[in-house]
């Protein structure tokens, strides 16, 4: 499969030597678990986008230190794409930004979280097991960064996930569009990075917190496979249509 990654921001400074692109965070992640994948990037902050839907499998949108409801002309020409995306039932997966993004594009609703930032290992609660997921657990752990959250799910859409601090932790709609909240592809070495980053931001309190919570296991892996599995059965479903 040949999917699309939709690069809404640069790695940050201070981790780019070591983790390069996103592009390449999500190689890394998705290729252990496909026989066959191969990730173009289109650098939508700077207006790089497909020239045509079609040319890819399926598109994945990434994070982004923006928030969707900016008014700059990238964000907006993204939301319209996602639009046309949905209307075409491309596979479509949507991370931190890019979740939020889908999210609002298609009918929900993203605001500024009254709660404040998620950072570091969260853990979600599994509502929903779709159809083309052999099985799931009661519950995963993946690395967040985010004080944005979506408040109201677009129309159809099913909750899969949920934490007592993000209630929309990750969803479906149709049988094309999966979205996490969550970074699956943040290693726990980047996570520290973004840590560090932002420590006078966040404060010594959270800063401690979220430093504190990477010794505990996490299940990043378990969510690229789900994605794997996502992707997998649209591409059959395209081949036997």
């Amino acid at each position: 499969m040949k999917l699309g990654i939709l690069e809404c921001d640069h790695i940050p400074e201070n981790l780019r030597p070591r983790f390069i692109s996103y592009k390449l965070v999500f190689e890394r992640l998705l290729q252990p678990h496909a026989q066959k994948l191969t990730c173009v990037s289109y650098r939508v902050f700077t207006g790089e986008f497909p020239e045509h839907p079609d040319g890819c499998g399926g598109y994945l949108i990434t994070g982004s230190a923006r928030s969707v409801y900016e008014s700059e002309p990238w964000i907006e020409r993204l939301e319209a794409y996602v639009r046309t995306l949905h209307q075409l039932r491309k596979p479509l997966i949507g991370i931190c930004f890019g979740h939020q993004m889908i999210a609002q594009a298609l009918g929900g609703r993203t605001e500024k979280a009254a709660q404040g930032w998620g950072v570091g290992r969260q853990t979600y609660q599994v509502l929903e097991t779709p159809a083309w997921l052999d099985s799931s657990p009661p519950e995963f752990s993946i690395l967040a960064s985010h004080q944005d959250q979506v408040t109201e799910l677009p129309d159809g859409a099913i909750r899969l996930a949920s934490s007592g601090f993000c209630k929309n932790a990750a969803f479906t709609l149709g049988d094309h569009v999966l979205s996490f909240q969550g970074h699956p592809e943040f290693t726990k070495e980047f996570s520290q990075g973004i840590l560090d980053l932002r420590r006078e931001h966040y404060g010594e309190e959270l800063y401690a917190s979220g430093v504190a919570s990477l010794q505990h296991p996490i299940q990043a892996e378990l969510v690229a496979s789900w994605m794997m599995q996502f992707l997998n059965t649209q591409s059959e479903q395209t081949a036997c249509a």
